[in-house]
């Protein structure tokens, strides 16, 4: 097994985040970051640089809080695998079975003359499976023009909402036969919820957090929480940043499976070890070692993940991880199906979180890493170029 070069570690991994941190207030650089690394054994870095708002010089540091919109998405999968692991999920059936609500929405087919939608029903019904493999049909509005017009004529408010309304959305093709990235992790949750008759929040507080001993993870800010939670800054057109005071809804209607936590890079990188651990938390079991296996690989066929269009640029930039390289999607991760130039192994796990925030899990080589900043929008060249960067430093230090 490779082993990381303890002693040079820290410092050009530290370097690493000053480089990205230190100067003026400009497009090459981010108020502030944190990132872990972790082996199966253990912890092997955490690091913080910067400062958690602009308006403020609290320094950032490795317990700081931060919104982690869409790497909540593998947490909630974890739930929908557990929810199967126990006989209580057929990841094939309808998922109307679950939610029955679902199964009243149509496919939508463009806009008449007059500005309205054309909907039919589908052919197909969605399957907690399509949620998991974002193959169901549902979108985002800052990645899809029909979303956004949907949005901007009032017809459907912001997912950021966290309402049901915000959920009950038109699909954007007949269920199965695209990968889309889009809301399916919400309704995921909901799958969840309805199995368990709990809040999904309660669901992952009992079975993920408790036994991963993550403290500083919640849909809803704990008064400790909320003293260590950074900014959110957007990136203006000369480049500079200014803090906005966006927080996302702390009594929400739906606590969003797709992106509604607060966490640490501390509690994050003990949910990446789960997955290099096969499954096992330090406090617990959380999944069985084959449920591991069997979620850790491609599960679109021929599918393939695609370049995510920046339809709304206050929030995403077109994005894509690794360019010209074959991806696919596992439950719920992104899979890098070549060895990547950062030196990912082929068959990793990865995925990231609208505020900038980058993770990977690397089962072949024993170490995942999470990178945090709090920026919009989305694909910041900073913020990704410092990722990548961190994460090659990583692997260079491999033996």
């Amino acid at each position: 097994m490779s082993t990381l070069k303890q002693s040079p570690l820290k410092s050009t991994l530290d370097d690493a985040l000053a480089d990205v941190t230190t100067g003026s207030n400009g497009p090459d650089r981010v108020a502030g970051v944190a990132a872990a690394v972790t082996r199966s054994a253990g912890p092997v870095y955490e690091g913080a640089a910067g400062v958690r708002s602009l308006n403020d010089v609290a320094p950032m540091t490795t317990d700081s809080v931060f919104a982690m919109f869409s790497t909540t998405k593998a947490i909630t999968g974890t739930t929908v695998l557990q929810c199967v692991e126990e006989g209580l999920l057929d990841l094939d059936a309808p998922a109307s079975d679950y939610i029955p609500e679902i199964a009243d929405l149509c496919v939508a087919e463009g806009f008449d003359d007059a500005g309205a939608l054309k909907l039919r029903a589908p052919n197909t019904p969605i399957t907690t499976r399509m949620l998991l493999l974002h193959t169901a049909g549902f979108g985002y509005s800052f990645f899809d023009e029909t979303y956004h017009r949907l949005l901007v004529d009032g017809v459907h408010p912001s997912v950021i909402t966290a309402t049901r309304a915000a959920l009950n959305t038109p699909l954007l093709f007949e269920p199965g036969t695209r990968w889309n990235y889009g809301s399916n992790i919400d309704w995921a949750g909901l799958v969840v919820e309805a199995i368990r008759g709990k809040r999904l929040g309660k669901v992952m507080a009992e079975r993920v957090f408790r036994p991963l001993g993550m403290s500083d993870t919640a849909f809803r800010l704990t008064p400790s929480m909320e003293e260590r939670r950074t900014e959110i800054h957007q990136r203006g057109a000369d480049g500079t940043l200014e803090p906005t005071g966006l927080v996302l809804p702390q009594e929400p209607e739906v606590d969003m499976g797709g992106h509604g936590l607060y966490s640490t890079v501390g509690d994050y990188s003990r949910f990446l070890r789960m997955w290099l651990n096969d499954g096992e938390g330090e406090h617990g079991r959380v999944l069985r070692p084959e449920t591991v296996a069997n979620a850790a690989v491609n599960g679109l066929g021929d599918l393939q993940v695609t370049m995510l269009p920046g339809v709304e640029p206050e929030l995403s930039n077109d994005a894509e991880f690794f360019p010209g390289q074959r991806k696919t999607w596992a439950y719920t991760f992104m899979v890098n199906e070549e060895q990547a130039p950062t030196g990912r192994s082929a068959g990793s796990l990865s995925w990231a979180g609208l505020a900038n925030l980058y993770y990977w899990i690397d089962r072949s080589a024993d170490v995942a890493g999470i990178w945090a900043t709090q920026i919009l929008p989305f694909a910041d060249r900073a913020s990704v170029d410092g990722f990548l960067e961190f994460e090659s430093r990583v692997y260079r230090s491999l033996d």
